[in-house]
């Protein structure tokens, strides 16, 4: 037993690995023990009164007659140790114990249950902890016989003398039953787990092949039906388990009078279970006076639902299948009981649980039935609001849910017919405040995407009749229905598909541009396969109209994978055809126009109109068919003239902006006829032209990005994307226009339109100035007229509210003034003072609109500077967009940080980043743009804005040095070091010239004799400390300088020279403090370590750097009284003296190491030469 023993110890372990463990040792080292043990014979009457006491006990048991010690032992201290209260012991022992009985087959049913009741016997002495201690070592004693098999093992004890013996029995079974259910009754917390290792045992029962397998049975029904008459939901999960195992016992009776039908589950008796499963108790008798034994309440719910799920949701191909009388099951037991308006939150929770159970059950055609009208009601309640009780509840309900629809998409459209149909709501999202109708959607294919949109449109038409009544409704439910259509192509994670996105398409476009007369069930038109009863109202045309918009505009910005070549290629825009979907809109448009049998427009186009149109179908027909160089330029100009013809005819012709697009239209028409000009008539056009077309289309994107609606955005961006490649310097001024800042109240006046301008009609214009301004001044007469006459009512009520008269004639001036007491006096003065306050606030309010919507115009011009600097910036017109950005940054207030940050972005990424170099064509302006960055520099406000002037300058530098304008970018440079060296206010800082000295070392080079001059000249010590480091970096850029070597030779004297003058003017004044005079140190031991490398003989080195100037130094430092206590400046400076020195005497150290290797070699040569004349000599006389 001594090696068994340490073993029991990690049985108790909390680590449920190290529990495992012991068990798995324990088992191993007990079944040797049995396998070398042999029963011995039964001793005499004399030799057993002669043992000890204890002995005898053991022995009460009969476990050492077949067993060996450590077996016998191990059983009883397993048992025993049930009931221990230390960290996990119960688990342990109840685990190894139940392996144990598992393995060995020397011990019988009736032995291991008398060793459990005695251990687990309650007194009246006991604790309460100690009660409840020997309860659960009964209970876990009686499930682990049961795990184990011992409870209907059916052999024979193994070597046992009696051979008629067996391991268990009828009565052991029965007596094991009656533990349950005494055990079950004495503490209600026990009772479903004592029920559960009940319905265990019966499953073993009902499993094995024993003789007495009905004896025990009918002993069980004895017990449990006949002298038990209470029904609890326990109760009931061991009824369907023994119908199962014993369907010939007489159920009929047994159930009566709780229950109407012999099967319990049976539609009839589904009301009876309802009452029982909610946890309250039914007597079969219904006597007033029963005692209820119903347990507390526990959040988990309770097993006999796992069991009657598994019952009523089985395979249908199973004989004991319910699974047709499940929706009326979940209905009357969940939906109409424990989700009913009476309900507890308790009982509700419980109904969460058990939807969840029956969702991960439930196959596709039982999953609608889950989804029932008093469940939906609660969901959506506790789903919608956080302080819901039920709320986490509720969204785990809904994780589910979205995990079912992952885990088996095809369930996706079914799930939202039920989130959305007559239990759930349309606005399901929006009331639950959730994402699970979007979510679900994405995780569709295209045949549950077509099954979706099928069932929305089934909904379109009013099956109720035409009653006037529900006309508001059937509105409300065809918005609902419009929205959902939209949302599927806005929603950017449902995969696309040309037939369904062509398909809500085409159904936008006939309700919000016609109205079906007569239906036509053969045409490829969904929307003419039934006319709407009733029909559609104006607003619903127009939102058709509103939603068609935004889903071309999430298309136009949808990539598609499009077939080019033998390649795919992703290209926005289109369909998987190639074919623009703004373009497949206006065939579609065509179609309804030729259709007037069966539609009628909604808006009479008169004849000029209706020939624009056609004209402009026709060019995007053209347009389409150009491939080549010009390609993009052609797909660009269609898009754009595509969606002016499209937004023509979504307008509302009442609208102002009715005029506006046939005007565009047109324009855009003009444009591209000049700039696609038919080979037949291109000969004959011999217009002038005072704009290029491509500045009309550049144009008309603005006036796009002027509406502000996604569509045109979006079209703008895409369109400007296209024809970026084929811009020139007058579309990109254009673009930069818009960006410079106006007045606000000179925007409110409406933008200026540069492009109807004509130069000859200037004089005519000059002549009709002097009537021009006459008639403004009568708009501002009127204007200022009906302010005045605005102000002067609410002057009057003031005064009329504290009851003073206004005089309305001249006649009154002349009669007796009434006199006003201080009180009235200071009424008036107040509610003037508010009049003449809410007439300001309104103006502020106003101006602060105008420039609002100003911000958010150049907001959208970013985007297409952004677009194109992305794709040419090298592009000669690319510098053109510098300097508006610049003043975007440098110029806007603080309500325009959004503009700045991104006019920041922008200039930083797309130049700052870029390794293109942009290629100049006129120098002058390059240089202009670079002296302005310059000038702005010095009066930069703060790093970041130097930092961005920083990239631009060297991005303009790039492209000025490969055009070969070196002077004129030195020549800048040079003027900022002055400024920033000679002007204490100057704001540049060193990182400026940093970047472009590590950049371009080679120009930098040329700034040496600048920054020595003006050190000079600083304004403090700090400035020309800075001079002495950025002369250290172009130090550190020497090594690249390979034919410099000459004057890198001449300039050191002149640097060596500054150097000391400047740090022996500080020894005597205390210019600089000891770092900065550290840092000009380096730079001469920097430099002289560059001297000695280009040097051509060691004497130059000391010629220009003079050791013994530099001891001088040295003393010079140590004597100083500022700079007397860095030791560390003496020792540089020594440091310099010995480069210097030891260049020299390297030089003479090689000569003579050469010398002596000259006259070693001449030596080695002689003697080689006797040796090979011996070894030439020995060779002859050998041969």
């Amino acid at each position: 037993m001594s090696t068994t023993l340490p073993l029991f110890w990690n049985l108790s372990s909390s680590s449920k690995k190290e529990r495992i463990d012991a068990s798995v040792k324990l088992i191993g080292a007990l079944e040797r023990f049995q396998a070398e043990f042999t029963p011995q014979e039964n001793t005499s009457d004399d030799e057993e009164d002669d043992d000890m006491e204890g002995e005898r006990e053991k022995k009460k048991d009969g476990l050492d007659a077949l067993n060996a010690a450590d077996v016998s032992y191990s059983i009883r201290r397993l048992v025993r140790g049930l009931a221990s209260p230390r960290e996990s012991s119960r688990l342990g022992f109840a685990v190894a114990l139940t392996e144990l009985l598992l393995r060995i087959n020397t011990v019988t049913c009736s032995q291991v249950l008398s060793l459990i009741v005695d251990a687990s016997r309650t007194s009246g002495s006991m604790t309460g902890q100690e009660e409840r201690d020997v309860l659960f070592a009964r209970l876990f004693g009686l499930t682990a016989v049961i795990q184990s098999g011992l409870i209907v093992r059916d052999t024979l004890l193994s070597s046992s003398a009696s051979s008629s013996t067996t391991v268990s029995d009828a009565s052991t079974f029965a007596s094991i039953v009656s533990h349950f259910l005494s055990l079950s009754e004495s503490k209600s917390w026990l009772r479903e787990s004592t029920w559960w290792s009940f319905c265990l045992a019966v499953d073993r029962l009902g499993d094995s092949d024993v003789s007495w397998r009905v004896e025990a049975f009918d002993s069980i029904i004895d017990i449990v039906y006949v002298k038990n008459k209470v029904w609890t939901p326990e109760k009931v999960a061991l009824t369907v388990r023994l119908q199962k195992w014993h369907p010939s016992a007489d159920w009929k009776q047994l159930l009566s009078p709780t229950f109407k039908h012999a099967q319990i589950l049976a539609s009839g008796n589904f009301v009876a279970l309802a009452r029982i499963l909610k946890d309250t108790a039914v007597d079969d008798d219904e006597t007033a006076g029963s005692k209820s034994n119903t347990g507390l309440w526990t959040p988990n719910v309770p097993f006999v639902w796992d069991i009657l799920l598994d019952q009523v949701l089985s395979n249908p191909n199973s004989a004991h299948s319910a699974s047709k009388s499940f929706p009326e099951f979940f209905r009357i037991l969940v939906d109409e009981s424990l989700f009913a308006a009476s309900s507890s939150a308790e009982r509700k929770y419980w109904g969460f649980q058990v939807f969840r159970k029956s969702l991960s059950r439930a196959s596709a055609a039982d999953t609608p039935m889950l989804f029932t009208k008093n469940f939906m009601r609660t969901w959506i309640n506790h789903l919608s609001n956080s302080d819901r009780y039920l709320h986490k509840a509720a969204k785990q309900v809904a994780s589910d849910i979205l995990g079912l629809v992952k885990k088996d998409p095809t369930l996706g459209f079914t799930l939202i017919l039920q989130l959305t149909g007559v239990n759930g709501s349309q606005q399901f999202d929006r009331l639950t405040k959730t994402k699970t109708v979007e979510t679900i959607l994405t995780s569709l294919d295209a045949d549950g995407i077509e099954g979706y949109i099928d069932s929305l449109l089934q909904q379109v038409n009013d099956k109720d009749g035409n009653d006037a009544d529900n006309i508001p409704a059937i509105n409300g439910r065809r918005l609902w229905i419009v929205d959902q259509l939209a949302a599927l192509i806005r929603n950017g994670a449902i995969a696309k598909n040309d037939v369904w996105v062509q398909r809500v398409l085409n159904w936008l476009l006939v309700h919000g541009l016609s109205t079906v007369r007569k239906k036509s069930e053969k045409s490829n038109l969904v929307a003419l396969h039934a006319v709407p009863t009733p029909m559609f109202s104006d607003d619903l045309h127009k939102a058709c109209r509103s939603r068609l918009l935004s889903c071309l505009a999430e298309l136009t910005g949808h990539a598609s994978l499009v077939q080019v070549g033998d390649k795919p290629a992703k290209v926005t825009a289109v369909a998987t055809d190639g074919q623009l979907w703004v373009s497949k809109c206006l065939l579609t448009v065509d179609q309804l126009l030729e259709d007037t049998k069966h539609l009628k427009w909604l808006v009479e186009i008169d004849e000029d109109q209706s020939a624009l149109r056609q004209s402009a179908v026709q060019l995007s027909r053209r347009l389409s068919k150009i491939t080549g160089d010009q390609e993009d330029l052609a797909r660009g100009t269609e898009l754009l003239l595509s969606a002016s013809l499209l937004h023509a005819y979504c307008t509302d012709p009442d609208d102002d902006e009715s005029d506006e697009d046939s005007d565009t239209l047109q324009e855009c028409v003009d444009a591209t006829r000049r700039l696609f000009p038919e080979k037949k008539k291109q000969k004959k056009t011999n217009e002038v032209s005072h704009a290029e077309p491509l500045d009309i289309l550049v144009d008309i994107i603005i006036q796009f990005l002027e509406k502000g609606t996604l569509f045109m955005r979006t079209v703008s961006n895409q369109a400007f994307t296209l024809l970026s490649g084929s811009l020139q310097s007058s579309s990109i001024d254009l673009i930069v226009a818009q960006l410079v800042s106006r007045d606000p109240e000179e925007l409110a006046d409406g933008p200026d339109d540069a492009m109807d301008e004509d130069p000859a009609s200037e004089d005519d214009a000059k002549e009709d100035s002097d009537s021009d301004e006459d008639e403004d001044e009568d708009d501002d007469d009127e204007g200022d007229l009906e302010e005045n006459s605005q102000l002067r009512a609410a002057i009057e009520e003031a005064l009329g509210v504290n009851g003073l008269k206004v005089s309305e004639d001249d006649e009154d001036e002349d009669s007796d003034e009434e006199l006003m007491d201080d009180d009235q006096m200071l009424a008036i003065d107040e509610q003037l003072a508010a009049v003449f306050k809410a007439r300001a606030e309104e103006k502020g309010r106003g101006r602060t609109d105008v420039q609002r919507e100003a911000t958010h115009f150049k907001n959208r011009v970013l985007d297409l500077v952004d677009v194109y600097l992305k794709k040419h910036a090298s592009s000669p017109h690319a510098i053109r967009v510098v300097s508006p950005l610049v003043e975007i940054i440098t110029g806007s207030g603080s309500d325009e940080k959004q503009l700045t940050d991104k006019a920041t972005a922008i200039l930083r990424s797309r130049l700052g980043k870029t390794k293109e170099t942009p290629s100049i064509t006129e120098k002058d302006d390059a240089v202009r743009i670079l002296q302005e960055l310059h000038l702005r520099a010095r009066t930069a406000v703060s790093s970041d804005i130097l930092a961005t002037l920083s990239s631009c300058s060297l991005y303009i530098c790039r492209g000025l040095l490969h055009a070969e304008a070196q002077e004129q970018v030195v020549e800048t440079y040079r003027e900022s070091l002055k400024d920033f060296m000679t002007r204490k206010a100057s704001r540049l800082n060193n990182h400026i010239f940093q970047d472009f000295f590590r950049r371009y070392p080679a120009v930098a080079w040329e700034l040496r004799q600048a920054l020595i001059e003006f050190s000079g000249v600083a304004v403090n010590g700090y400035r020309k400390a800075q001079a002495y480091q950025l002369l250290q970096a172009i130090m550190n850029q020497l090594s690249v300088l390979h034919d410099r070597n000459a004057d890198i030779l001449s300039f050191m004297p002149l640097l060596s020279k500054s150097i000391e003058d400047v740090v022996s003017a500080a020894c005597e004044d205390g210019s600089l403090t000891a770092a900065q005079a550290k840092e000009v140190l380096k730079l001469a031991q920097s430099a002289t370590r560059q001297t000695k490398r280009v040097a051509t003989t060691a004497q130059d080195t000391s010629t220009i750097w003079k050791p013994s100037r530099w001891q001088s130094l040295a003393q010079k430092l140590a004597t100083s009284d500022t700079l007397k206590s860095s030791t560390g400046l003496q020792n540089i400076c020594k440091q310099i003296a010995q480069l210097a020195e030891s260049a020299t005497t390297n030089t003479l150290g090689k000569a003579t190491q050469e010398s002596s290797k000259r006259k070693v070699n001449a030596d080695t040569e002689e003697d080689g030469g006797a040796k090979a004349a011996k070894r030439k000599k020995a060779k002859r006389t050998k041969v």
